[in-house]
């Protein structure tokens, strides 16, 4: 038995759940109001035989760990560190000798006590608790919530603190909490508020150190650990997840002092980053929450330049971003000390990353001008060249080429020489993206799917269909042992489907849930429906990609592949 079963043997999936949300009794089932959409209805539907869960309302699904991944945010490995934790489990078990487990656990232990140590240094500090209640306006409740602390002037104070607690001098070295000066070692942060860096979960992993005045550096953070990377933390992430759903987004900011300023003003869905650059896992971990992730980054040059890098980025990992305006402050922290109400309603309102981009180098170039004109197209379209969508590429076309004051040919031309120059990192981007698919298409496929594996009289229908309808391995698995088992009875366990058996549990739950108490006539009319609905997508989607392609070719003035790309067209229309 591997970890993640022995952790399914000690928990059961409809407590782990209830801890989250509220849950109703519904049959042999339970079920919840879904923890990521508005609704009165209940839609999550927990199944303790079957050990998963499923939200119609958002199509997510699966079983107890992915459930966790989805309400914390954290990745496969997270998930099983924290239910394992609650189940009692060692996991070092499942680990060979478990010599790294056990390594970092006791970094985990003593950032983990320096935390408190800071902690108990800051009441004992009257210059820095003068700091932090009087120049940075941080009550009582604010400096517990975040754990912050005060480091000593001393050379050695954390450093002899934690040698008594028995650890040692290369434990201190890894956790980033002493470094080795001429031979002797010291504390890595002196004279400086703490702010303690925490990971998904709430454990302590690091520290971002401030100086009580103006001299520099100004800031001093943890360095790189076998516990706190700076590439996959998300500052404040643990504290930010229940105003995130609440709200439905994410707030990403600059710095980890405008995190806690925002706090104060009860606006609890923001988090940040170190510095401006966005990473993949960053975003992959908001998306989690919510796939709408405002930023309000400085709008400098540097800011301006990080928000471009983020946007294919986003495009990848499926997040929607969009830019908050800051007026009246350079920064939040600043914008929260003159008017916390001009703040919270900052958040409410912005503006999508495109848009907000085309505004912006607007106003940096004099359009009357050829030179104006040609920095705007060039700064817009490098962004939009690297959009996935077609559609939204040609609104941006066109949009560019309204505000130029030239024709939307000449835009396009101009945006397929970039697009051309990155073609081949554009392929590599769609296999990534090849399972990332619209979300009322995957309804189709899946209740379709899940009537055809549930009622075998209905699957002579499929032959109506193509396996191009369906998106992601499984489904096509699934569809084309269907096709060729026209009446077998069909479960987790049928020889064949073994490598998609969780995927063939899910649809057959789901698909009770849905059309257990319709008749037969119902079931099939429903079939051919959800046929109908998805032959039209994939006309569409091709007719987008024919009419993607027409307008490259008259860009490139290539009549002839105009021509023959506008008979496949009416062929497609007729059909």
């Amino acid at each position: 038995m591997d970890a993640k079963e022995e952790i399914k043997e000690k928990l059961r999936l409809e407590d782990v759940v209830g801890e989250y949300v509220e849950l109703k009794r519904a049959g042999r089932n339970f079920k919840a109001l879904s923890p990521w959409t508005h609704e009165k209805t209940a839609s999550l539907m927990i199944s303790p035989d079957k050990q998963i869960w499923h939200d119609f309302s958002s199509n997510r699904g699966g079983d107890m760990l992915s459930f966790v991944m989805e309400m914390e945010g954290i990745d496969f490995r997270e998930a099983l560190q924290l239910l394992a934790r609650k189940a009692g489990v060692e996991l070092t078990q499942f680990a060979g000798s478990g010599q790294a487990a056990k390594k970092k656990d006791r970094l985990y232990q003593a950032t983990e006590l320096a935390v408190k140590y800071y902690q108990a240094c800051l009441v004992k500090n009257s210059s820095a608790l003068e700091y932090v209640v009087k120049r940075r306006g941080y009550g009582k409740e604010i400096i517990s919530k975040f754990g912050l602390g005060y480091s000593p002037s001393t050379g050695q104070a954390l450093t002899n603190f934690l040698r008594k607690r028995k650890f040692s001098e290369k434990e201190l070295e890894e956790a980033g909490l002493a470094v080795r000066r001429s031979g002797q070692l010291v504390d890595m942060f002196r004279g400086r508020l703490m702010v303690p860096l925490h990971d998904g979960q709430g454990r302590a992993i690091g520290f971002t150190a401030r100086v009580l005045d103006d001299s520099l550096p100004k800031y001093i953070n943890t360095a790189q650990t076998m516990i706190y990377d700076k590439s996959r933390h998300v500052f404040g992430l643990h504290l930010a997840k229940d105003g995130i759903r609440a709200n439905k987004f994410s707030v990403v900011v600059e710095g980890n002092l405008d995190v806690i300023a925002s706090h104060k003003t009860q606006v609890t869905n923001v988090v940040a980053t170190a510095g401006t650059a966005l990473t993949k896992y960053q975003l992959d971990q908001l998306g989690r929450l919510s796939e709408d992730v405002r930023l309000a980054f400085d709008q400098d040059a540097a800011g301006v330049a990080a928000t471009e890098r983020a946007i294919p980025i986003a495009q990848e990992v499926g997040v929607r971003l969009s830019m908050i305006n800051i007026s009246g402050g350079k920064d939040p922290d600043e914008l929260i000390s003159s008017s916390p109400k001009a703040w919270e309603q900052a958040v409410q309102k912005s503006v999508y990353v495109i848009d907000w981009l085309i505004e912006h180098h607007t106003k940096q170039n004099d359009l009357s001008s050829a030179e104006g004109k040609k920095n705007l197209s060039d700064a817009v379209l490098a962004t939009v060249s690297r959009l996935e969508d077609p559609v939204e590429q040609e609104h941006y076309v066109h949009k560019l080429a309204e505000l130029l004051e030239v024709g939307v040919d000449t835009v396009a031309l101009k945006l397929d020489r970039l697009t051309n120059k990155s073609t081949a990192k554009k392929r590599s981007n769609k296999v990534t993206k090849a399972e990332k698919t619209n979300h009322t298409t995957t309804v189709y496929q899946d209740r379709l799917l899940g009537l055809a594996l549930a009622y075998p009289e209905v699957r002579s229908s499929l032959a109506k269909s193509q396996p191009e309808y369906f998106d992601g391995s499984d489904r096509k698995k699934l569809f084309e042992y269907l096709v060729q088992n026209q009446r077998q009875h069909v479960t987790e366990a049928t020889e064949g489907l073994q490598e998609v058996a969780d995927y063939v549990k899910l649809l057959l739950f789901t698909t009770e849930e849905l059309y257990e108490d319709w008749t037969a006539a119902d079931r099939t009319i429903e079939t051919i429906g959800l046929i109908r609905r998805l032959t039209d997508i994939n006309t569409k989607k091709h007719q987008q990609e024919l009419s993607a392609q027409i307008r490259a070719a008259e860009a490139r003035g290539d009549d002839a592949t105009v021509q023959q790309l506008l008979e496949s067209f009416k062929t497609l229309i007729k059909e």
